[in-house]
């Protein structure tokens, strides 16, 4: 058999897909699917356009932009309630639906169509952290490890028996967009693993043990300020965790300022322990490059901030600007502070 017939061949056995996702890390997936040629791609389904910015302009997701560079038709409906939109999917006759951070529920009229099985990349280590945000929840409860489930889907949300799993360390500093990235790559590789293993029958279901089963719920705006009443780590895990959306903050009093000024804050580390009439909150001053604050254990080195509405600057150049007077080369140190120019989230 030549080499033409056997790739026609080849592109037979295939197994046609439609897939499902919305933002990044969705479209990373997608990119891997396509790199790979594991499935025949028939169609992209993905949110519809949302408007975003100051000028709340209709933006397509990441997916549909990826869909669109690949010529692949894109589907948008607001949801599946309507038998229209099932049977719009219906008719393309999928054997695996892929989903991938979609945005949307999934009733059981849709996880039955495909002839195969409907397939969900999770990034958790199931059954832990089911829901919208584990990712951000993994830090913010200081998990050293975490990973990819590919799970087959059921109607209720995440509970699905395991397909494979596989776990990845967190690094100490690493932030929920770095782990984000990290997460994408390794989805999309189990992925295609998954999908190699189904066409050749040796995919394996393993039921989820429901009894170890944790939440990890949306995030909420408020849950990125900053408590400067926590412990040092705590509040290292939440600026981790709310970086870069939706920012970790928190407010400062500025001497001079007639109101408290919204800061975000950088990811900085743990610092030294403090005596126990330090109240938490109260600006330290400088310590190697980073503005020192006061936690309920500990300081926390900030090496940079931006406030609301300006530039981002380095922790000196907010330090002298904001916070002391600076001449030229004159250091700037925790004596240049008063007693009342403290921070208070």
């Amino acid at each position: 058999m030549g080499q033409e017939e056997r790739t026609e061949h080849d592109v037979q056995q295939r197994l046609n897909a439609v897939f499902m996702g919305t933002p990044g890390i969705a479209a990373a997936i997608l990119q891997r699917l396509l790199d790979d040629d594991v499935v025949n791609i028939t169609a992209v389904y993905t949110q519809p356009d949302r408007p975003c910015g100051r000028g709340q302009k209709c933006q397509p997701s990441e997916v549909k932009k990826l869909a669109l560079e690949h010529g692949l038709p894109c589907y948008q409906p607001v949801n599946f309630k309507s038998q229209e939109a099932i049977d719009e999917l219906a008719a393309l006759a999928p054997d695996v639906l892929l989903v991938a951070a979609y945005g949307l529920i999934l009733p059981q009229a849709v996880l039955d169509i495909p002839r195969l099985m409907p397939i969900n990349v999770h990034t958790s280590l199931l059954p832990k952290y089911r829901g919208a945000a584990p990712i951000q929840r993994v830090i913010l409860d200081g998990e050293t490890v975490t990973g990819v489930t590919i799970m087959r889907m059921e109607a209720s949300m995440d509970t699905g028996p395991i397909l494979l799993q596989r776990a990845m360390g967190i690094g100490r500093d690493e932030t929920a967009g770095q782990l984000h990235d990290d997460l994408a790559d390794l989805g999309g590789r189990l992925l295609v693993d998954a999908l190699n293993r189904l066409s050749l029958g040796t995919l394996k279901e393993l039921p989820q043990d429901h009894g170890l089963a944790t939440h990890a719920a949306k995030i909420e705006k408020s849950e990125a300020e900053i408590d400067w009443s926590d412990t040092a780590q705590n509040i290292h895990n939440r600026i981790r965790a709310m970086s870069p959306k939706p920012g970790p903050f928190f407010f400062m009093n500025i001497p001079g300022q007639s109101k408290p000024v919204r800061l975000i804050a950088d990811v900085g580390v743990p610092g030294e322990p403090l005596a126990e009439d330090v109240p938490p909150g109260q600006v330290l001053g400088m310590v190697d490059n980073a503005l020192a604050i006061a936690c309920a254990d500990r300081s926390y080195l900030l090496p940079g901030v931006r406030p609301a509405g300006k530039k981002h600057q380095d922790a000196k150049a907010f330090f002298c600007g904001y916070l002391a007077k600076c001449d030229g080369q004159a250091a700037c140190g925790p004596e240049a502070l008063s007693d009342n120019e403290g921070s208070h989230a």
